[in-house]
C-alpha cells in the first residue's frame, strides 16, 4: 500500500483506481456513480435554490399530474417523510398546490402550477449538460442496452 507522505497515512484511491475503479464491487461502483451525479445535479439546481430529489418530485408531479403523496413517494423512491418535506417546500414556494381528490376528499392529489412549470422548466435546462455529459460517456450503439440494464436492475431489487 502506498503511503501518503504528508501524514504518513494510506493513499486513498482516486475515483478509477483501485477498488474505485472497473475492478470494484458492482454496487459500490454505482453508488459512487450515482453520488457523483446526485453532487453534480444538485450544484446545478442550487442556482434554482432546488434540490435533486425535490426536482425529482416536481418532475413527476409534473408527468403524472394530480398523483398522491403516496404516490410520490412510490415513483421517486423516496420515503414518506422525505417526501412530506419536498412537498410541503415545493408548496410553499408556490411551485405545486394540493387539491382534494373528488372521490375520497382525504386523499390530497398534487398539482403543478404555472410557476411549477416554469421552475421544473428552468431545471431541466440546468440539469441538461450532467445528462449530454452522461451520453457522452457511452457509445450510442450501448446506450439502450446501458438503459435497459439499469431497469432491470432497478426492477430486480424492488420486489
Amino acid at each position: 500500500m502506498i503511503k501518503d507522505v504528508r501524514a504518513g497515512l494510506p493513499h486513498l484511491p482516486a475515483v478509477g483506481e483501485a477498488k474505485r475503479g472497473p475492478e470494484g464491487y458492482l454496487t459500490y461502483l454505482l453508488r459512487q456513480a450515482n453520488a457523483s451525479v446526485r453532487l453534480a445535479v444538485d450544484r446545478a439546481l442550487a442556482k434554482e435554490n432546488m434540490t435533486y430529489p425535490q426536482q425529482s418530485a416536481l418532475t413527476m408531479i409534473r408527468a403524472y399530474e394530480a398523483i398522491s403523496a403516496a404516490d410520490l413517494a412510490r415513483l421517486t423512491m423516496l420515503t414518506p417523510q422525505t417526501i412530506n418535506g419536498i412537498v410541503r417546500a415545493l408548496e410553499m414556494r408556490g411551485a405545486i398546490r394540493k387539491e382534494p381528490d373528488r372521490v375520497n376528499g382525504r386523499i390530497l392529489r398534487l398539482i403543478v402550477t404555472d410557476e411549477g412549470r416554469a421552475l421544473n422548466k428552468r431545471c431541466r435546462a440546468l440539469a441538461a449538460p450532467i445528462e449530454a455529459a452522461l451520453k457522452s460517456k457511452m457509445n450510442a450503439s450501448v446506450e439502450g442496452l446501458i438503459r435497459q440494464w439499469l431497469v432491470d436492475v432497478a426492477k430486480a431489487f424492488l420486489e
